[in-house]
């Protein structure tokens, strides 16, 4: 409690009334005044009813869900049938969903198409979530959609039911609209959350639809196990469109051609990669990670059929595909033809390009790897990632290499599994924090988040480190040549040695011991302030007064300063990646 109260205080010293800068003073021009009023007043709706909450309220029917969107959807001046118009591509899934419709979008866009794209959550700037042909829309064009569908809903208000819609379901309307004035040839739409429930799931008459790799999430939302998961996401297919899926558990497979069965639609298994590709030719993808190959194979099956449906030609010759007989032989759902892919494809494949997912950014002495990683299946693909690409880096000739992990978890998230996940990766600093890039959240609309209170998110921070310091004790049981445990010591979360249970055993760095060093901070830009300790050249570390933002002076910043090579790994939630890229990349905020 003195901790959570101290780091508050922290928080609050910086709310106060800022100095006027001449970027403030710029803001006079409309346009600029205009996007940020829309910001705010969209962050508005996030407490306008808790969006979660209401599902879980309403996922006894998810009818009740859909003839709600439908009324919001009908008071901005669309109606469903509008959206039959948007020849969409809709695509669910655990992990995964994010990039395939990333690989997707860009395929298309080869075409020569104009293509929509409504994804979630963003990671800098909301006008993320809204793109045409691949890039964010602008402030004017977010703008003018805002308020047009704002204003709308605010002349339509009936008081007897809820008068605007909720944070998601407001900007899934208003991506519609976008999509509709700006003429898109295509529209690829990510699910939110699941699929039954999802207000994306108005949409009744999509060309094709996905689903990418399944595992555990949004419990509280979409049940307890795989297969209540699997029911969920299968909630998206519609009679007569066609479908691809990834390979699954057998369990969660089945309850997905059940689903397909009770629509009805045709269900389809998607080969690997491998069938794509020519004996001597790889194809290459824009994004790292061996999982991203689940993600490209089923991005083909979804533009290819996209292509068949509009009466595309160069759509890729059949291959004889000899090698998923074996695969077809053990599964419920058919396979898909393999195919040849076009030249097309084959670039869209290579040029997709998903922040914040496997990117790795090489600044001077500190490299950072950054994945929103959040589930226990795309941790562990992260590690392997994380490890592989981290041993590919040259090493340092002296051989100081320092590894310091920053996480953040949200939602209901079983952070201590996700947390043990991460331990091979042997980091010698675990470093927590809020997803709040700056100790004053003023002028930062865009990372606002109403839904979660200040002190709930430092007291997540500091179970998080609670639990990261119980798993480094449990580790140092089993491994007698590790560091002895540690106990906290000040605001900061300094980890001391315990002088009760002996002093620190000294290895020599070539072993990398697992050290169990851990802190907590209140915002994300004093957590890479403290990790970077100046020697990140990207970073520019905002103005302080008073504030004590490095709270270990002694041997861990020593180690930091001195290290040859830092390595960080972001993950744990993509709100975290999102603030933490904003400060090391100021061209994302443009």
């Amino acid at each position: 409690g003195g901790a959570i109260c101290k780091l508050l205080l922290m928080l609050f010293r910086g709310l106060g009334p800022q100095p006027s800068s001449d970027a403030e003073q710029s803001l006079a021009k409309t346009s600029a005044v205009s996007f940020q009023d829309a910001i705010r007043t969209l962050n508005t709706l996030q407490t306008n009813a808790n969006y979660l909450e209401q599902v879980k309220r309403e996922r006894g029917d998810p009818q009740v869900q859909l003839e709600a969107m439908k009324g919001f959807l009908e008071r901005s001046g669309l109606k469903v049938e509008d959206l039959d118009q948007l020849n969409i591509i809709h695509v669910t899934g655990t992990k995964g969903k994010g990039s395939t419709c990333a690989f997707t979008e860009r395929i298309l866009r080869n075409y020569g198409l104009k293509t929509g794209f409504y994804s979630s959550p963003h990671l800098v700037q909301v006008r993320e979530r809204i793109r045409i042909n691949g890039q964010p829309i602008s402030k004017e064009l977010f703008s003018k959609y805002f308020w047009q569908v704002y204003n709308r809903l605010e002349e339509t208000k009936d008081p007897g039911h809820a008068s605007m819609p909720a944070y998601f379901r407001f900007l899934t309307i208003m991506a519609f609209h976008v999509f509709l004035q700006e003429k898109v040839d295509l529209a690829v739409v990510e699910v939110g959350i699941g699929g039954a429930y999802d207000c994306t799931n108005i949409i009744r008459k999509p060309i094709v639809c996905g689903v990418s790799s399944l595992g555990i999430d949004h419990t509280s939302i979409l049940g307890d196990t795989i297969e209540k998961i699997a029911w969920q996401k299968g909630g998206i297919f519609k009679p007569g469109v066609p479908a691809f899926t990834v390979p699954q558990p057998e369990r969660p497979l089945e309850v997905l051609r059940e689903r397909a069965r009770e629509s009805p639609c045709p269900l389809y298994l998607c080969p690997d990669l491998d069938a794509f590709e020519e004996d001597d030719k790889a194809l290459q993808l824009g994004l790292a990670g061996e999982h991203q190959r689940s993600n490209a194979t089923l991005a083909l099956q979804l533009s290819r059929a996209w292509l068949q449906q509009q009466g595309y030609q160069g759509t890729g010759e059949l291959k004889d595909l000899q090698a998923g007989v074996e695969l077809l032989g053990k599964r419920p759902v058919p396979l898909a033809p393999a195919f040849r892919p076009s030249s097309s494809m084959v670039q869209g494949l290579q040029d997709t390009e998903w922040l914040g997912r496997n990117q790795v950014l090489q600044h001077g002495p500190v490299t950072w790897y950054i994945d929103g990683a959040h589930t226990t299946s795309s941790v562990q693909a992260c590690v392997r990632w994380f490890r592989q690409a981290a041993l590919n880096e040259e090493k340092p000739v002296d051989g100081s290499e320092v590894r310091v992990l920053l996480f953040n978890a949200t939602g209901d998230r079983d952070t201590a599994a996700l947390l043990k996940l991460l331990l091979p990766c042997r980091f010698d600093y675990a470093v927590f924090c809020p997803n709040f890039t700056e100790v004053s959240v003023v002028g930062n609309a865009d990372q606002q988040n109403f839904n979660v209170t200040l002190e709930n998110m430092l007291t997540r921070c500091l179970e998080n480190q609670k639990k990261w310091n119980r798993l480094m004790e449990e580790k140092v049981g089993q491994d007698l040549w590790l560091s002895p445990p540690m106990h906290v010591e000040g605001v900061g979360g300094r980890l001391k040695p315990d002088p009760l249970r002996g002093p620190l055993l000294f290895v020599p760095s070539s072993e990398r011991p697992l050290n169990s060093n851990s802190l907590v901070f209140p915002c994300i830009s004093h957590a890479l302030q403290w990790i970077t300790q100046g020697r990140d050249p990207h970073f520019q570390a905002p103005a302080t007064k008073g504030l004590h933002l490095h709270p270990v002076a002694g041997t861990g910043a020593v180690l930091l300063k001195e290290a040859a090579a830092i390595r960080v790994l972001v993950t744990g939630s993509l709100h975290l990646v999102g603030g933490v890229l904003k400060l090391l990349d100021q061209s994302l905020s443009q």
